[in-house]
């Protein structure tokens, strides 16, 4: 993991959930458990998220851990292309960072999520045991983070309105 890449994105990200700045300073003071990574796929409309189904999560954004000398970013787009099979781009700024848990037995770490749009016609692959499926924002979907649907549909608000500012 790179900790300067971490701390950066952590302070751009578009949203923070959990106090999760304060956490990472906090943190930065002793080791520090794995941090994740994790990807809000959108279609184009902004009206669908993708989402893979964990055996203990239920439907998840991909993502996981930061390996060892990895960016955040890097972890993301690498997590995104194993668990889906895509290989697309992210856009530029992180869109939120917050603190979770992933297993009843881990600590809390940082999470960071970043954002690609992505045509819903695309061939998806990745992991058989996690398949890739996409949701509408408004429907409900079965997760243990049952907060990330009202911050992905906030997100997908925010996007859309800057999508509309721009073309003012």
């Amino acid at each position: 993991m790179i900790l300067s890449e971490v701390v950066a994105d952590a302070r751009l990200a578009t949203w923070e959930f959990d106090d999760a700045r304060a956490w990472l300073e906090r943190a930065r003071q002793r080791p520090m458990e794995p941090l994740a990574a994790e990807v809000w796929v959108l279609d184009p409309a902004l009206e669908y998220v993708l989402l893979v189904s964990h055996r203990v999560r239920g439907w998840v954004p991909p993502g996981g851990k930061v390996e060892p000398g990895e960016g955040p970013r890097a972890a993301a787009a690498r997590e995104l292309l194993e668990e889906t099979g895509l290989d697309v781009g992210l856009l530029p700024g992180p869109a939120a960072v917050a603190v979770r848990s992933f297993r009843n037995d881990w600590s809390p770490t940082l999470a960071l999520s970043y954002v690609a749009v992505v045509e819903r016609d695309v061939p998806l692959g990745g992991e058989p045991e996690q398949p890739a499926a996409w949701f509408r924002l408004d429907d409900g979907w079965n997760s243990v983070f049952q907060a990330d649907q009202g911050r992905i549909q906030a997100h997908a608000r925010y996007l859309e309105a800057a999508r509309a500012s721009s073309a003012r």
